[in-house]
């Protein structure tokens, strides 16, 4: 497994993330399964959220009924989010600290490594968020801080006011789903649906401050569409791709797909989304696969990108 270190703070990081979204209906046993294999194909870092599961903190809860760290904490990287509520956005320094305490009880630790602020709100107040970070920080709550889905120009309106370093954003990124790096490509060309840069240069605001990405439904089509994976008929020529690299690699589609993302010399996280164990060692292997420039570039293609 490809590791990385996290710009500014002692962590490495596996280049594999493993969300937890979706665990809520598992078994304990389930759920150790799927942990452990993670574990063992070098999978050090766990992602929750407050939201995720039918109740705030359902799956949170779930992971730490079943799982514990107890004898290897200081191995593994545990992140959660805030700040998405019932049809609202809040990063008031009250709903960021509350969140956290709820967050640290239903996981059973006493620190997070990383918390994210989710959605970006719009009514932000850097001085409350700074605030509540440094409460979190002073405690030992919070070890680093990030954000997720954020733009350049919201993260820069964050640090006005906040001390600790913003390590991380996560967003949406797949072969298929790149305006992240696709706009870059085509810059300047107008009349070219691809050429709109819809995230204001996040992606080079990144690699120049530090910020890691993080990159959530790597396999999925579009912003809500399903996985490209296996698809024929929208993506025959993506699919017969990524069949004849995985060949070539002695591996999987799926692998061949995460290491697309890992290629990328902005040393970019696949977030995985999964409850298949299976799904997960498939994933994992592709860390360690290189794609040449030409490979990753073909594959750019297939996906129905433009070079001009």
């Amino acid at each position: 497994m490809k590791t990385y270190e996290l710009p500014g703070t002692d962590l490495r990081a596996s280049s594999v993330v493993l969300g937890l979204m979706r665990i809520e209906t598992l078994s304990d046993e389930e759920i150790r399964t799927l942990v452990g294999t993670a574990r063992d194909v070098g999978v050090s870092v766990f992602d929750h959220a407050d939201i995720y599961g039918s109740d705030r903190h359902a799956c949170e809860r779930r992971f730490g009924d079943a799982v514990s760290f107890a004898s290897d904490r200081d191995d593994v990287i545990v992140q959660s989010k805030v700040g998405i509520r019932e049809g609202f956005y809040d990063f008031s320094s009250e709903h960021i600290l509350t969140t956290v305490d709820e967050s640290l009880a239903a996981l059973r630790t006493d620190h997070l490594d990383v918390l994210l602020l989710h959605r970006p709100d719009t009514l932000v107040e850097p001085a409350e968020v700074a605030a509540a970070f440094d409460t979190l920080h002073t405690a030992g709550k919070v070890r680093h801080f990030g954000v997720s889905n954020h733009t350049p120009g919201q993260i820069e309106v964050l640090k006005t006011e906040v001390r600790q370093p913003l390590i991380v954003n996560q967003v949406q990124l797949s072969i298929t789903h790149a305006p992240l790096v696709a706009a870059g490509l085509a810059a300047n060309i107008a009349g070219l649906e691809q050429s709109v840069d819809r995230d204001n240069g996040l992606l080079d605001h990144a690699r120049l401050n530090g910020v890691t990405l993080q990159a959530w439904s790597p396999f999925q089509k579009g912003t809500s569409d399903g996985v490209f994976l296996g698809d024929r008929e929208n993506y025959p020529e993506l699919d017969d791709a990524l069949r004849e690299l995985a060949s070539q690699f002695g591996t999987t589609p799926t692998a061949i797909a995460t290491a697309w993302i890992t290629r990328h010399p902005a040393n970019i996280q696949v977030v995985l989304g999964t409850t298949n164990p299976g799904r997960v060692r498939e994933a994992a292997a592709g860390s360690d696969v290189v794609l040449s420039r030409e490979q990753w570039y073909r594959l750019l293609r297939a996906a129905g990108h433009t070079l001009p």
